[in-house]
């Protein structure tokens, strides 16, 4: 009992008492709070330099992206691998190859030869002049049965792996093509980057030869291109993707520097930490509002005859990791500016730490009282609970800036083991000053 006749707090109370007294102390002897100064050029600069880096937190996705599929062979691979499958293209390309096929099949010099093997036979003249009308049924079957080789072709296992292979191998000349010095399977044609599919049309002649359709094997080596991108303004394109590929690595760099240096001269740094997260959030929904935009501008400035269904399946494949970049770096603002509101002296920011830490704190003393010693481990806790908590927020950051390609899942994961870290950090705060036991013994004297 306390000389008052009350009953003494439990330790957690205690130290929070403590602490608070700690606090108004200081705050009493720093005098009358003196007037906000302003600084009009420090918050000008601080504005200014945030809304840099976020800009530069925009160019540096788009750079990390175009870095990884002119460079990255797996990434590239795994980017453009899944078309193999997609209905829009395999129609797409089934069409290309068709109409490839048939353009070496002359079909009039088939009905000639036709008629005249019916008229050495002794066909009536009648029946070779109906046979001699047969150019377009004959066309039209033919069609059917070449557009069926090259679908049972194209929709095959077989296809997704010389798909993916043929792109493998092309990768290499990926950097040329879009510099516009490309030879090979990949290269640059007509405002185009295009991938030859001149393999695939050899597989369906030997097809159709085996099937008994004999013209076929007439049939030259023939080069037909599949467009996997196209625009009039590819030249533009292709020196930004490669600037954007040489900044790739210093880009995301430069804008954290850049980022630290406006929070570092703000006024209140805490509030420009905020303002720079969300500034960049909104950065990222710009350009996740961009990209949707950019599909439907690329769509409706196609080449005539182009499909447009395997068009968008090809952006929508090409723009993929892109998009998973920008949900993760939204998801890093929205965490980092909830962290810092949290920090502050808000009634919700106050009200949430101390729920947070009373309920740890309980759960201390609970296990404490089951005999869980905690004794040099908290009492280390205790005296460097500020480093180690400044330790848990490098790591994650550290973890986040080196990993490959981060996506949202990443940066939730990096997230939910953060606050763990620190709820694990709060619970081994222990000084030993007074236990749970002598705490009920206490209570139960004061009765």
């Amino acid at each position: 009992m306390s000389d008052s006749g009350d009953a003494q707090p439990p330790a957690g109370e205690r130290g929070e008492l403590a602490e608070l007294r700690q606090r108004v102390s200081a705050l009493e002897s720093a005098g009358p709070p003196r007037e906000a100064r302003h600084h009009p050029f420090r918050s000008l600069g601080s504005v200014l330099l945030i809304l840099f880096a976020a800009l530069l937190s925009l160019l540096s996705v788009v750079a990390v992206w175009a870095n990884s599929i002119v460079q990255d062979t797996d990434r590239y691979v795994a980017t453009v691998g899944p078309l193999a499958s997609d209905p829009d293209v395999q129609q797409a390309v089934t069409n290309r190859v068709t109409d490839a096929v048939l353009a070496q099949v002359d079909v009039h010099a088939l009905v000639k030869q036709l008629t005249d093997a019916a008229a050495q036979k002794g066909v009536p003249p009648r029946l070779a002049k109906l046979l001699g009308n047969l150019d377009g049924p004959i066309e039209n079957g033919l069609k059917q049965v070449v557009s069926g080789s090259v679908e049972r072709v194209v929709t095959s296992s077989a296809f997704k792996t010389v798909w993916v292979n043929a792109n493998r191998r092309a990768h290499a000349t990926l950097d040329k093509a879009l510099t516009g010095q490309a030879d090979g399977a990949v290269k640059l044609e007509n405002n185009q980057v295009v991938i030859d599919l001149g393999p695939i049309v050899a597989d369906v002649k030997t097809r159709l030869v085996d099937a008994g359709f004999a013209p076929a094997a007439k049939i030259p080596a023939v080069h037909t291109n599949f467009v996997v991108f196209a625009s009039k303004d590819i030249g533009k394109i292709r020196t930004y993707v490669r600037v954007l590929e040489l900044l790739g690595g210093w880009l995301p760099v430069i804008a954290l520097l850049i980022a630290a240096a406006g929070v570092y001269v703000a006024v209140n740094r805490r509030h420009a930490l905020i303002g720079a997260a969300l500034a960049v959030f909104v950065a990222m929904l710009v350009l996740g509002i961009g990209l949707t935009v950019g599909r439907d501008v690329y769509l409706n400035h196609l080449p005539p005859g182009a499909s447009q269904a395997a068009a968008g399946s090809v952006y929508d494949a090409l723009v993929k990791f892109l998009r998973a970049g920008v949900r993760a770096l939204a998801a890093v603002a929205l965490f980092t500016a909830a962290g810092a509101f949290l920090a502050g002296p808000s009634r919700i920011a106050v009200m949430t730490r101390t729920g947070c830490r009373r309920s740890i704190g309980a759960l201390r003393d609970v296990t404490t009282s089951a005999g869980l010693p905690l004794g040099a481990v908290g009492r280390f806790v205790h005296r460097f609970k500020r480093w180690i908590g400044v330790l848990i927020l490098v790591v994650a950051a550290i973890v986040l800036f080196t990993w490959t390609y981060p996506t949202t899942a990443v940066v939730v994961w990096t997230a939910v083991i953060t606050l763990v870290a620190f709820a694990i950090r709060e619970f081994l705060d222990y000084d030993g000053s007074t236990s749970p036991a002598g705490s009920r013994n206490g209570a139960a004297a004061a009765h």
